[in-house]
């Protein structure tokens, strides 16, 4: 199939590689162009202006964009739909919010273009193993395109269609409103095994609980492959950024009223692990020192 990659950040730049291994004619754009010549070695057909993209796709052109959410993704559909026809397909594959994709997917149907939020889950390691893809948008436009879905997912069961529009970037929002719970259990149970008298090894730990107990999971391979190359993660700070999602979900819980403590906790975990030195923490110590006469520590 005809596709174009806009955008060859992390994600897009292997997915447009998992496609030429996959047979594809895979046209690629990107705002630094040294990416897209990198790919055109690798066989793509790299387009060094936006517009030169659709000129490059028969039609109905399917054109994907990996991009980052908020302006820089709606100036390229910005760009793009007055170039596009009937029929053409947009996909947003990046982590927008599902309400723009609900206002994006009503905008371009009244001109003919069929738009899907495609939800991607699979990081720097989804060029060897496969891209788990939750779409949402329309049903005809899924179907289209289930040639890419196919070779992007992993075999089997590793693409589905979620609804209508917006549907797919919400089930990924969730999904990853899901991975910081999971992601903060894991964090303070190997901060405690650390803490304790003995001097336990917690990569060999990690690869241990992978061998058929309740908690194993790809994250922890990941941890066990992270301890490995840094036993005491001495060369890295805990400081733990939020691309959104996290955010996102806790607001919908708000909005549907479904408690979500885990997910909620996990998030403000990340806010902490920004601060060195809390206001809150000072409030804390005062308190206990005030009331019980606990010690506080100077500051130097």
């Amino acid at each position: 199939m005809d596709i174009a990659m806009v955008g060859l950040g992390r994600m897009g730049g292997n997915m447009a590689r998992r496609l030429l291994r996959g047979g594809h004619r895979v046209v690629v754009w990107n705002r630094t162009f040294a990416k897209a010549e990198e790919l055109g070695v690798e066989g793509a057909e790299p387009i060094r202006e936006l517009a030169g993209v659709v000129a490059a796709l028969p039609q109905p052109r399917v054109i994907w964009l990996m991009l980052p959410y908020g302006e820089t993704t709606q100036e390229a559909i910005d760009e793009l739909v007055p170039l596009l026809a009937e029929d053409d397909i947009l996909i947003d594959g990046g982590n927008s919010p599902f309400q723009d994709d609900v206002r994006r997917g009503a905008a371009l149907a009244e001109k003919g273009i069929r738009y899907l939020d495609a939800g991607t889950s699979g990081g720097v390691w989804g060029l060897e193993v496969g891209y788990c893809l939750m779409v949402g948008g329309e049903r005809t436009a899924f179907e289209h395109i289930r040639p890419v879905l196919a070779t992007l997912a992993p075999p089997g069961h590793g693409y589905e269609y979620m609804g209508g529009h917006g549907s797919g970037h919400f089930v990924k929002m969730v999904h990853n409103g899901i991975e910081y719970g999971m992601m903060q259990a894991y964090a303070e149970g190997f901060e405690l095994l650390e803490a304790t008298e003995w001097d336990l090894d917690l990569a060999a730990i990690a690869d241990l609980w992978n061998q058929g107990s309740v908690v194993r999971s790809w994250l922890l391979e990941l941890a066990a492959d992270a301890f490995k190359k840094d036993p005491g993660l001495e060369h890295i700070t805990g400081y733990v950024e939020d691309t959104g999602e996290g955010r996102w979900t806790v607001e919908q819980a708000i909005r549907h009223g479904v408690p979500m403590p885990a997910i909620t906790s996990a998030l403000f975990m990340r806010f902490r692990s920004r601060q060195a030195d809390t206001f809150s923490g000072k409030v804390l110590a005062a308190l206990r020192n005030e009331f019980g006469g606990h010690a506080v520590q100077e500051k130097k």
